[in-house]
């Protein structure tokens, strides 16, 4: 089935038609899938402190797992990329979800995306990454501290340079709800939130009290995701960003938050293998 066959047109049209109702089927697809994986985590090793395995192989496990999370969204990244620059059948298709989308989306359902899509700014996420270095730099938490700090201010130079490389243009948008301006491909809003929402919820796991029970961190973890995965399909209602400009943003976020959480279990490993006992 091509991309410019009747079937998939009419799909594409159906689901910019029941926009909300797609968000909400996607988001939950999504939450469970991370559910699953943080039961999988939890099974299988991850709890490191109640386990005979010797710290080496956690940590080849973490990096395994962090290396297949970023040739898995690389490669949804170049996929998607890869349609973008073969013709206008990808452009065709995210103007025919956006033209539906417009046509059947409510002034409320928008004016809340509106709100919350302010969760994923450039200055919402600036001041939340100087409060978090300062609470990690009180708790004596140097290297998660310089780790934050760098997923934030990496991923916010990374998506600038992917969208001059690309030079997308916008969709058109109502600009009493919201504006925007700049190139398209990719979404900061969702790489962004990815990485900041994401690497928040890292932090909770590693630092939330041993004796806490899991599922307090599977809460961080599904919050995390629902926040990240809102703001960044809050940008689509909006109509500042297509479907493809969001779907390259996820991918791109969860790469470089993968590598910065890779990077910070290292460290953690050499620290933890330098400490004397």
């Amino acid at each position: 089935m091509t991309p410019d066959s009747p079937a998939v047109t009419a799909s594409v049209q159906a689901l910019g038609t029941h926009a909300l109702l797609a968000f909400g089927a996607a988001l939950l697809l999504v939450l469970v899938g991370v559910a699953v994986l943080w039961q999988l985590a939890q099974r299988y090793g991850l709890r490191r402190e109640e386990s005979r395995w010797p710290p080496l192989v956690y940590l080849a496990a973490y990096l395994a797992l962090g290396f297949g999370i970023i040739a898995s969204a690389a490669a949804l990244f170049a996929e998607v990329a890869e349609m973008l620059g073969e013709g206008p059948q990808l452009g065709r298709l995210d103007l025919l979800f956006s033209d539906a989308l417009r046509d059947s989306s409510s002034k409320s359902v928008l004016r809340v995306f509106a709100a919350l899509t302010h969760l994923g700014d450039p200055v919402t996420l600036a001041v939340l990454c100087l409060l978090v270095a300062l609470i990690l730099l009180v708790q004596r938490q140097p290297w998660l501290a310089a780790g934050w700090v760098m997923a934030i201010v990496g991923n916010a130079l990374l998506n600038p340079a992917l969208k001059a490389i690309f030079a997308r243009s916008r969709p058109a948008h109502d600009q009493s709800l919201v504006f925007a301006d700049g190139w398209s491909f990719p979404s900061g809003h969702a790489s962004s939130s990815v990485v900041a929402y994401g690497m928040l919820a890292y932090l909770l796991v590693r630092l939330l009290p041993p004796h806490w029970p899991a599922s307090v961190r599977l809460v961080a973890v599904l919050l995390a995701t629902v926040l990240a995965f809102t703001v960044g399909s809050s940008r689509v209602f909006l109509q500042v960003h297509f479907v493809s400009d969001v779907l390259a943003g996820f991918a791109s976020g969860t790469a470089w938050l993968a590598v910065c959480i890779a990077t910070l279990e290292l460290i953690r490993y050499r620290l933890s293998f330098k400490r004397p006992g």
